[in-house]
C-alpha cells in the first residue's frame, strides 16, 4: 500500500452512534476525529434520518476510502435488536452511496484486534485504543468502539480496499 488511507469506524445505535477515524500510512495509525452523534428518544424515523444526514456530511467533509461497522450481534430485547438493525442499515446505505466499500466486525474480534483478549471490557478496550493511537482523549464508549473497529480493520484487512 502506497500513501496513507482514511479509515472510519462507526458503532451504530438508534439512540447514540460512535464515530472514530483514523488514517493508517504503512504500518502507522494516526488519530484524526472521534465523537458520538446523540440522537435521543424522539421519533424514530427522524433519529434514521439523522444518522443519514449526518455521515453524509460527515463522509463528503473528511473523505475516508473505507468504513469498519459493528457486525450484528445477540441481543436480549428483540426491539432493541430491530432498532439497531435499522440504524445499521441507514449507516451502511449511506456508506455505500458515498462509494465507500463497508468491512463489518464482530464485537469479539474488535477486541481481540485491539486487546489480544476477544472478551475484553470497554474500559480496557477505550485503554488500548489511547495507548496505540498514542493520545490521552477520553471519549464516550461508543466513539471509542468505533475508533477500535477502524483499528481493527486497519490491523486485520489484507487489503483496505475490496478490488473492485
Amino acid at each position: 500500500m502506497t500513501g496513507s488511507v482514511r479509515i472510519l469506524g462507526i458503532d451504530p445505535g438508534s439512540r447514540h452512534m460512535g464515530y472514530g477515524l483514523i488514517e493508517k500510512n504503512g504500518s502507522r495509525l494516526r488519530y484524526m476525529d472521534a465523537s458520538r452523534l446523540s440522537l435521543g428518544s424522539g421519533d424514530f424515523i427522524q433519529r434514521l434520518l439523522h444518522i443519514d444526514g449526518f455521515l453524509s456530511a460527515y463522509i463528503a467533509d473528511h473523505q475516508p476510502a473505507a468504513v469498519a461497522i459493528e457486525g450484528i450481534f445477540h441481543q436480549k430485547y428483540a426491539d432493541a435488536a430491530i432498532k439497531l438493525g435499522h440504524a445499521r442499515g441507514v449507516a451502511i446505505c449511506c456508506c455505500a452511496r458515498a462509494g465507500l466499500a463497508v468491512f463489518e466486525y464482530a464485537p469479539t474480534d474488535v477486541k481481540q484486534s485491539v486487546t489480544s483478549y476477544g472478551r475484553a471490557e470497554k474500559s480496557q478496550v477505550a485503554s488500548m485504543v489511547r495507548m496505540i493511537l498514542g493520545v490521552q482523549a477520553q471519549w464516550p464508549a461508543d466513539a471509542s468502539d468505533a475508533l477500535a473497529l477502524a483499528i481493527c480493520h486497519a490491523n486485520r484487512a489484507h487489503t483496505l480496499l475490496p478490488s473492485r
